[in-house]
Parts: C-alpha cells; structure tokens; sequence
C-alpha cells in the first residue's frame, strides 16, 4: 500500500486514467472493425467504406495524440488499413473472381490464413496422431511402466533362485551424487605468499 499521501493520490488518479482510456481503446477497436467491414463487404454505397475508413483513422490518431495508444501502435494499425483499403479498390475494377481472390488476400487468404502461417502449421496427418505431442508422451509413459514392471519381476525371481533360500535384500535408490560447483578445486587460488 501506498506510504504517503501525493502515492495514494496518485493510485486514484491512474486508475480515473485507466478508466478512461480502456473506454477510448474499445471505441477505436470498434470504429477500426467496422472499417474493415464496410471494406470487405463493399456492397453498400461506395461512400461508406472510405467515410469509415477516416473515422477510424482519426480515432486512431486522436488516441495517439492523447497518449492512449503508442504512436508506433497506430502508424502500424493505419498501414494495416490502408493497405487493405488500397488492395480492395484496386481490384474493384478488376471481375468477379478477382474481387474473390483480392478480398481472400487483403484478409489474409483462405480462413483468414497467410501462406507463413499456413508453412508454421503441423500438417493434418501430424494432427491425428495426437493433440500437441500427447500421443508421444502416453506411449513414453507406457513404455516406462512396462519397463518398470519387468524389472520387479526379475527382481522377484532372483529371490527365488537363490540357492539358500533366503529373501533377497530389497533394492535401495542410491543417493544421487553430489554436485560440485564449478569454481571448487579446478584451478588454485593465487595468493600473495605463493610469489
């Protein structure tokens, strides 16, 4: 907790701004998706998109202006839309499948996908395996339970070969060797009475 007053102050005043901004963030998300909208869709008046399209870039830069957003945050969110604005008109005068194909790229492709991504992705055939490697770990772990279980049986029958007859001792985990640091005994300490 805050010591002294002008800190407790402070806390109240940060959290007011915190209010505030949050408040700006999520109307300039909105004004920016409904760009993207308008955009995409292109159905409606051909006025819409471009009126959407300078809403969103004036909410984007009176938030930078504010010190809401950081001012590289909104350079890189106009770009964005200025470059998906631009792809979309300049295949508006293009045909049908080609309005298609522009939309599908300024999106990011198919599903929403860039061909990067896609490379990233693990193929469909690694996907059936298992969920993230689980399959792998599951056989790991059936493999280490068998290999567990053969040794408790030689274990039990070394005890019953034995020609005495007598139990054999149980097997006890040996302490785990002991860790040396680095700097201990690998080189000799120089001292002055050594010159």
């Amino acid at each position: 907790m805050a010591n002294s007053r002008s800190a407790r102050e402070r806390i109240r005043s940060n959290e007011r701004k915190h209010v505030h901004n949050r408040g700006i963030r999520a109307s300039v998300r909105t004004k920016v998706a409904k760009a993207r909208r308008a955009l995409l869709e292109g159905d409606a008046a051909p006025a819409a998109p471009e009126e959407q399209l300078r809403l969103a870039v004036s909410a984007l830069d009176r938030a930078g202006s504010k010190g809401v957003l950081h001012p590289r945050n909104v350079a890189r969110r106009k770009s964005r839309l200025m470059h998906l604005a631009n792809t979309l008109l300049a295949a508006a005068a293009g045909t049908d499948q080609a309005q298609t194909a522009a939309r599908a790229t300024a999106v990011g492709g198919e599903k929403g996908r860039t061909a990067r991504g896609a490379a990233k992705r693990k193929p469909a055939a690694a996907k059936t395996a298992g969920v993230g490697g689980s399959a792998a770990r599951r056989a790991a772990t059936a493999k280490a339970a068998a290999t567990g279980r053969a040794a408790a049986k030689t274990a039990a029958g070394t005890a019953a070969d034995r020609a005495d007859g007598a139990p054999a001792k149980p097997a006890v985990a040996k302490p785990a060797a002991r860790r040396t640091s680095s700097r201990s005994g690998t080189r000799p300490r120089s001292t002055d009475s050594d010159s």
